[in-house]
């Protein structure tokens, strides 16, 4: 049985979590994005502790606020280096500090929901923080939509693509693969369904134009008026008499005709029972107006 969207999400949260980077520039990028928030789990509480590093300065470029006094209190005095080494420089930062400190920054402020099939990741930061934050995530090739909610800022992507690209960026991998293809696999049953939808569709307007046409047929055929009609029409009306259930392309292939003779024939036949005088010789048109005299008048139906 698969896990849950909120399993897979802490998965994911915890994957990212335990990423130790190697590089110097990159733990202090990671802290900077962690930022003076309290962790709200054990694991990047974990994470929080190794990066731990003295209290920081607010982040120039972003507007961000640098490691602070939530990692100094979870390293509990360990030492670490200056607090103007804690500082991120997003307009001047390597493209692999970038991911960092969107990792960290995902960690501490960010949500993502998987529920009713929607893909939906959001990061809650300061309300002038917001349009900042979008831009960097648009130089990173990462386009983001802002808004101010409740008095909080929220740069927000809706788009599943766009949420697997940062999340494989950042580091994900396990947690992802399961994400893309429950992704994939919504797909492929919403193409299914839309496809099984068309073909029942398809079905009923078969069925329902095969129905008429056979009534069609038989009032033609009990007024005589289907005796005079070119033989085209009288094979089509046979064929289709004698295969209900058959398509156009196939009753042209067993008369062998076009499908848009079969159809025409079909149109013709069809037209004829609600038009008798239409297409009619001097014949047709005369049995025409006998069968309108065989009708019985309103008056006589109203007093039968």
């Amino acid at each position: 049985m698969g896990r849950s969207e909120r399993e897979l999400v802490t998965s994911l949260r915890a994957e990212l979590a335990s990423i130790d980077p190697s590089r110097p520039c990159d733990r202090r990028a990671e802290a900077a994005g962690l930022g003076s928030t309290p962790p709200r789990e054990g694991a990047v509480a974990r994470l929080a502790v190794r990066l731990g590093r003295g209290r920081g300065r607010p982040v120039k470029g972003t507007g961000v606020e640098g490691a602070g006094a939530a990692v100094a209190a979870a390293v509990a005095g360990a030492e670490g280096p200056a607090a103007g080494e804690t500082d991120f420089d997003w307009a001047t930062a390597a493209e692999h500090c970038r991911m960092a400190y969107l990792r960290g920054l995902f960690l501490a402020r960010g949500s993502l929901s998987l529920a009713g099939g929607r893909t939906h990741l959001e990061f809650v930061v300061a309300p002038d923080e917001a349009a900042n934050l979008a831009r960097c995530l648009g130089e990173a090739e990462l386009p983001a939509s802002w808004r101010v909610r409740r008095g909080r800022g929220v740069v927000t992507w809706k788009s599943g693509d766009t949420v697997g690209l940062f999340l494989r960026r950042i580091g994900a991998a396990g947690a992802i693969l399961e994400l893309e293809a429950r992704q994939v696999s919504r797909a492929l049953r919403g193409d299914l369904n839309r496809v099984i939808n068309a073909e029942s569709a398809n079905l009923q307007r078969a069925v329902g134009a095969a129905g008429r046409q056979i009534a069609a047929i038989g009032e033609l055929e009990g007024d005589g008026r289907l005796a005079e009609q070119p033989y085209v029409v009288r094979s089509v009306a046979q064929a289709r008499r004698e295969t209900p259930e058959a398509t156009l392309a196939e009753l042209a292939e067993r008369l062998g005709i076009h499908r848009s003779a079969v159809q025409r024939a079909l149109e013709r036949i069809e037209r004829l029972v609600l038009h008798p005088d239409e297409g009619a010789g001097r014949r047709g048109r005369r049995a025409g107006r006998l069968h309108r005299r065989a009708r019985p008048s309103r008056s006589t139906r109203a007093l039968a």
